[in-house]
């Protein structure tokens, strides 16, 4: 921020301004009908503006910092992160009716085979003290005459770099459900022709009051048959089952790796 905004010449027009709006305070009751009506219109113009810099800053004091990457991870974790979706603004932040193959950002891609989409999917910035991350994803459903509704995310060139069968590969999520649902997590490696696919279902046991689970996964690569010296990319599809007439919000999603213990 510039000096000039909380620097000494910004403590001075603020000290004269207290000790002028104060003598004004001290003098109200002495002043005619004409004066009160200008000094009350000025210090609404004042409260206005004095209003929109608390409630902006209380704001963004309050939430989750944006771009924030953090969250907790494995001992001798290897590689974390966040995606983008969840750390930063995206473009667009929503689409209606939104169709197979819709992208969010750069990471993040829609697929269902309905044949008259009601879905809406939108990012919300996330509010709540105990929430970590700045943004969350909004999934609406409502009417649904598809047999698959998935979330592709990409992950970035650094999840596969040094990628061993040894490791074990963790996605933990924060999502909050009108009613539960099953949702699958799909991990897929690909490794020159061929690509590697685990699968887990995603452990929600029982919602908190909000309707809220905090929840991780992990894939052990060790049960895949990965050529380590030809791997190319990594991305997780998140599939959601009989998603009719509900809501899911992801608060918080992450992925983080660490090498298997040496037995």
């Amino acid at each position: 921020m510039p000096k000039r905004e909380t620097g000494l010449r910004h403590r001075i027009i603020h000290w004269r301004a207290m000790r002028h709006w104060g003598r004004l305070a001290r003098k109200v009751n002495r002043y005619d009908l004409s004066t009160l009506r200008s000094l009350r219109a000025a210090a609404r113009q004042l409260r206005g503006q004095l209003d929109q810099v608390i409630r902006v800053a209380d704001s963004r004091l309050a939430l989750p910092m944006i771009g924030s990457n953090a969250f907790p991870k494995p001992l001798y974790c290897d590689w974390s992160y966040r995606p983008e979706l969840w750390r930063m603004p995206i473009t667009p932040i929503g689409i209606a009716a939104a169709e197979t193959k819709s992208t969010f950002g750069e990471e993040i891609m829609l697929f269902h085979d309905c044949r008259s989409s009601e879905l809406t999917v939108r990012q919300v910035r996330n509010t709540r003290e105990s929430d970590l991350a700045p943004f969350g994803l909004r999934m609406d459903v409502f009417r649904f005459d598809g047999s698959f509704l998935s979330l592709v995310i990409e992950t970035p060139t650094a999840a596969v770099e040094g990628l061993q069968r040894r490791h074990l590969v963790r996605l933990s999520a924060v999502v909050e459900m009108e009613k539960k649902l099953e949702i699958f997590a799909r991990l897929n490696i690909k490794h020159g022709p061929n690509t590697e696919q685990l699968v887990r279902e995603l452990p929600f046991g029982d919602l908190d009051d909000a309707g809220r689970a905090e929840i991780e996964v992990e894939f052990d690569l060790a049960y895949t048959k990965m050529n380590e010296k030809r791997v190319e990319r990594m991305w997780v599809d998140l599939v959601i089952e009989n998603p009719e007439m509900s809501q899911v919000v992801i608060r918080d999603l992450n992925f983080s790796r660490r090498p298997r213990a040496e037995v």
